[in-house]
């Protein structure tokens, strides 16, 4: 009678450990479902044909505010966030949002959470993937400075437009500082490109310089090696900020290249 006894409970507890297995298993499956389902309750479609205007050949947006997403990415990190991440499976512009805020905020080792990163900007397609992912890391590069930098320049030397723009818009949000304006300002004048995304970034990043060092960042104006395209939207940029006064604005636009006259 106990043998029998002993057999039912072994049977109960190896069909309860055989469900727990399928349980995780289909887990990943699950979350992703689930995740793709909320989005796309919290799509709205107005937003959606704004922001397919602003990010030109993204045709995978739903159109989610980005609060709803950051409430969406607080969720995931109470669950299986790392199955999540370990799904390469990304349908839509959101779902690349999401893995961005994810990577920048799940609890990870350092070598760990670059793996990650380097995975996330192979699926950067669009400015707007790009600008995000850089700017949810703030807190995590303020932590590594020595770490960041060195990721941050590998990426300066790609030949493909958005992960070099990332490159580009991780050293103007994370690194245009004190102790290395210099060398920005020596690693911006290095990058050549004829990517319209990257010259926009090279401009945006020449006017923070501007902004933040700005007798520094004349003299570089004053002398440099980019493009005519790339150094005229830079002074545009320049000009366009209402942080600038109106005196150096004219300093600033006596610096415009001409175009080269066109051939007969």
């Amino acid at each position: 009678m106990e043998s029998k006894k002993q057999f039912q409970e072994w049977i109960f507890w190896g069909i309860l450990f055989l469900a727990k297995i399928i349980q995780n298993m289909s887990a990943p499956d699950n979350i992703k479902q689930e995740v793709r389902d909320k989005l796309r309750e919290l799509a709205e479609p107005e937003l959606r044909s704004f922001n397919s205007a602003l990010i030109p050949g993204c045709s995978n947006i739903l159109g989610v505010r980005r609060p709803h997403l950051r409430k969406l990415a607080r969720r995931l990190l109470s669950q299986e966030w790392r199955r999540w991440l370990d799904d390469p499976d990304d349908e839509f512009h959101e779902e690349t949002l999401l893995r961005a805020l994810l990577v920048a905020n799940a609890p990870l080792e350092p070598e760990e959470r670059l793996r990650y990163l380097r995975a996330l900007v192979e699926k950067l397609r669009n400015w707007a993937d790009c600008d995000l992912a850089c700017e949810e890391l703030r807190k995590i590069v303020r932590s590594e400075p020595e770490r960041f930098w060195d990721f941050t320049e590998s990426y300066l030397e790609e030949q493909r437009e958005i992960p070099l723009r990332f490159g580009i818009v991780m050293l103007l949000t994370h690194f245009i500082t004190e102790e290395r304006i210099e060398t920005v300002l020596e690693r911006l004048d290095t990058i050549r490109h004829e990517g319209y995304y990257v010259k926009m970034a090279l401009a945006w990043a020449l006017s923070v310089c501007f902004i933040k060092f700005p007798e520094r960042t004349l003299r570089y104006l004053q002398n440099n090696r980019l493009d005519d395209e790339t150094f005229n939207k830079a002074l545009q940029k320049i000009i366009d900020s209402f942080r600038v006064d109106r005196k150096t604005k004219d300093v600033i636009r006596s610096l415009r290249r001409k175009a080269p006259p066109q051939k007969s």
